[in-house]
């Protein structure tokens, strides 16, 4: 495999040090009366076979470094028109530097909006920060109904609005919920990483592919922490809060036991779906929406539909009278307006290399810190079913 400036450099670095020895070593033996003089040559004639693979080296370290440099003269960053073509290319050359150990350059920073003079190059640029963070990701159901922020050390109200008195909210389970646990939620930070797999092949295609490719990577991650953390039937310790099912301070659940096969706990799980967007106060049922497996789904239209084909092209709406999100995390459908349920990321993402021992590729790694709130459990419910069939 060609080596690429990246492994000259390393090469240079490496030869360097065992040249600055092998002269030590010269030196310190010349100093010893008792060295024979036998000794002393043979460890010149090793320095000067290292000088001279050092010279090699730096001769092509200087050529292709002056190619890079030409190449850079010629850098749509500067050049182009295009203020995407230019992002475009300031995110390939970001992610190069990056997986090469090298800084990245000024006019790199700026194409990507980061306007940090304190040196921080660790810190992620705040274009890729944005898109990556609220960019709706398809792969994540609840980008299109939960709330997504970016803000450090986020405390919000929990409901909205407020009148001159505290007799305004209608649903005693919120007012209760408020009284209990006070009417502010803040946000803290829980750390995770992203690994975006890298080859030398990658880093060696155009910027429109190198950059869709680890983008790509970076947002199916986070999407599937959001996903994970919000669905997990057994959170991670200090992430219990996350999640919709938690046990501690749990969501109301909408029970319907059922007796029989698999036809008769999807019918029970349409009636819990039914009976859990009934039991919702009238100021969340307006905005309710339903994350549910798609598995469920299908066993509900297919028992409802008793044969008859026109139920399977409705809309799920039609069928459970209220929007569905399919997530096959949703074990137990939750019901809910999910303005409620809010993911805040810390802004300031990092972004570092590590290298994969196993398979040899680098990973260009992004650090992030995010918390799932649920603000008002009183505007969710978990809708569950249960056989009392006897073992």
């Amino acid at each position: 495999m060609a080596k690429t400036l990246f492994d000259i450099k390393n090469d240079l670095v490496t030869i360097g040090q065992a040249l600055a020895a092998a002269k030590q070593d010269i030196l310190a033996k010349a100093s010893d009366p008792e060295a024979k003089i036998e000794d002393i040559k043979a460890m010149e004639t090793k320095a000067a076979g290292l000088q001279a693979r050092f010279d090699i080296l730096q001769k092509e370290h200087d050529e292709m470094e002056a190619e890079q440099m030409a190449s850079l003269n010629k850098n749509p960053i500067k050049n182009s028109a295009d203020p995407k073509a230019k992002v475009v290319s300031a995110k390939a050359s970001l992610i190069r530097s990056t997986m090469r150990g090298e800084g990245v350059a000024d006019d790199v920073k700026a194409a990507l909006g980061d306007n940090n003079s304190t040196g921080g190059e660790k810190i992620l640029p705040s274009t890729m920060t944005h898109e990556l963070l609220h960019e709706p990701f398809v792969k994540n159901p609840l980008r299109d109904v939960s709330t997504f922020t970016s803000v450090t050390n986020l405390e919000i109200p929990k409901v909205d609005f407020a009148l001159d008195d505290d007799d305004f909210i209608a649903d005693t389970e919120t007012a209760k919920e408020l009284e209990m646990t006070g009417d502010v939620v803040s946000f803290g930070r829980h750390k995770f990483k992203v690994f975006a797999p890298v080859s030398e092949t990658i880093l060696a295609a155009t910027d429109t592919n190198l950059v869709q490719t680890v983008e790509a990577a970076l947002q199916s991650g986070l999407a599937a922490k959001e996903k994970k953390v919000a669905f997990a039937k057994t959170p991670k310790t200090g992430e219990e809060h996350m999640s919709f099912y938690r046990t501690t301070n749990p969501i109301t659940a909408v029970t319907v036991e059922y007796t029989g096969g698999d036809a008769e706990r999807a019918k029970a799980k349409y009636k819990a779906i039914k009976r859990a967007i009934a039991d919702l106060h009238e100021d969340y049922r307006e905005n309710a929406k339903i994350a549910m497996t798609y598995a469920d789904y299908m066993e509900i239209i297919e028992v409802l539909a008793n044969g008859n084909a026109t139920l399977y092209g409705a809309q799920p709406e039609q069928v459970l009278g209220k929007p569905v999100e399919f997530c096959d995390l949703a074990v137990d459908p939750v019901v809910g307006d999910f303005r409620y349920s809010h993911f805040n990321y810390d802004p300031n993402i990092i972004y570092d290399r590590d290298k994969n021992v196993r398979t040899g590729i680098w990973d260009f790694v992004l650090t992030a810190w995010v918390d799932h709130q649920i603000k008002l459990k009183s505007a969710f419910r978990i809708a569950k079913v249960k056989t009392n069939d006897i073992p």
